[in-house]
């Protein structure tokens, strides 16, 4: 089915789409991307109950350096406490509600700007002027609510849920496929947050798949890929991935000569993992990079990105002027990439469009739909 069908929710023409066999799939219905109502059970049932990536671990290497994200509405701080441990916690004063910190930074203590309540790195609550009248005000009671909080292969991985299963579970398929890689050992170069005037959904897809490079990256990447030579396999439950034999075009996309470890076609595979619902990771032997997705309404997403280099590149002599060939590629590709999304969620704005059959360099698209089905309740 493509057409939109005014009898059906969002999710019932998400299941209708997804229903059929992948040879015969079209692209998600118009309706999952625009409607407001669908992204509020996206919140609700998604990203209030997954794991979601507030970056590199190595953007907070000190005790008392933090980062605050949103999780589906509410605000949070991650921060290295004073025992070198990473830690999350609600960012709401306990007194008059005020959000506590802003961004990105690095403080000994966590103070309230409304009335200068103070919490220590561990949440617990240090001092509060002028309380000592209230009798029924106990400092010892009073710390902010903790937030399931861990690393995994170096990123910091962050969720509401108490009973998701831990990333290393439920993402052990990742390392087994690329672990060999080493990812936790590479080195962030940057890290930065932008807002782009697509659903969350359109940029997910455009990074799941590699069919669009040669057309939409033409003046970037697009010369180093070959469409025959781009392997997408069945997803597997929490992530889909695909992966492409570069050839010698760029030489950051490569093993360094220094790495005697990685042989044959090691040296030169990228693999494009998406780890559902909102973390995607390019890894290629050279560098790597990636975007965290928070929706921002059904027609804006607002984007962690970051990227750095292999730990071969970063130690070279040269690792100056790899950082600064590698940061002006991707943001050249994000740019090229930042026109496509758009254009996509124009059109599925216009009236005369409609969701047309998936290529199979799409596979990883129709996984990720059947993914979204299968986490919204009827």
């Amino acid at each position: 089915m493509t057409r939109h069908d005014p009898a059906l929710t969002p999710i019932e023409e998400l299941r209708a789409n997804t229903a059929v066999p992948f040879e015969r799939a079209h692209a998600m219905p118009k309706s999952v991307y625009t409607s407001p109502e669908f992204l509020a059970q996206e919140m609700t049932h998604i990203f209030a109950r997954d794991w979601l990536c507030a970056g590199r671990a190595d953007a907070l290497p000190d005790p008392g350096d933090y980062l605050t994200m949103t999780i589906a509405g509410e605000p949070v701080i991650v921060l290295r406490d004073r025992d070198g441990i990473l830690r999350a916690m609600s960012n709401v004063c306990r007194h008059r509600m005020s959000k506590l910190l802003e961004g990105r930074g690095h403080t000994r203590a966590i103070v309230c700007p409304y009335h200068a309540w103070t919490y220590n790195l561990d949440g617990t609550l240090r001092g509060a002027p002028a309380m000592t009248l209230n009798e029924g005000f106990c400092k010892d009671q009073i710390a902010l609510p903790q937030v399931r909080c861990t690393e995994w292969l170096g990123w910091i991985m962050v969720t509401l849920n108490p009973d998701a299963p831990a990333p290393a579970e439920a993402l052990r398929d990742v390392e087994s496929l690329v672990g060999y890689l080493h990812m936790e050992n590479y080195v962030e170069a940057f890290r930065e947050e932008f807002r782009w005037a697509t659903n969350w959904k359109v940029l997910a897809e455009n990074f799941m798949e590699s069919y669009h490079l040669p057309v939409c990256h033409a003046g970037t990447i697009g010369g180093t890929v070959d469409l025959l030579k781009m392997t997408c396999p069945e997803g597997l439950p929490a992530f889909n991935y695909h992966y492409i034999i570069k050839n010698d075009a760029l030489d950051l996309t490569l093993a360094h000569p220094s790495n005697t470890t990685l042989t044959g076609d090691e040296r030169r595979t990228t693999w494009l993992l998406s780890v559902y619902p909102a973390l995607l990771i390019t890894l290629t032997p050279g560098y790597f990079w990636y975007l965290c997705l928070t929706p921002d309404g059904p027609g804006h997403v607002n984007v962690l990105y970051g990227g750095g280099l292999a730990p071969e590149f970063a130690a070279d002599p040269k690792s100056k002027e790899h950082f600064d060939r590698l940061k002006t590629l991707l943001d050249e590709v994000n740019m090229e990439d930042k026109g496509c999304v758009e254009a996509v969620y124009a059109g599925i704005r216009a009236g005369l469009s409609e969701p047309g059959p998936l290529s199979h360099l799409e596979r990883p698209n129709f996984d990720f739909a059947t993914w979204i089905a299968s986490r919204i309740p009827a």
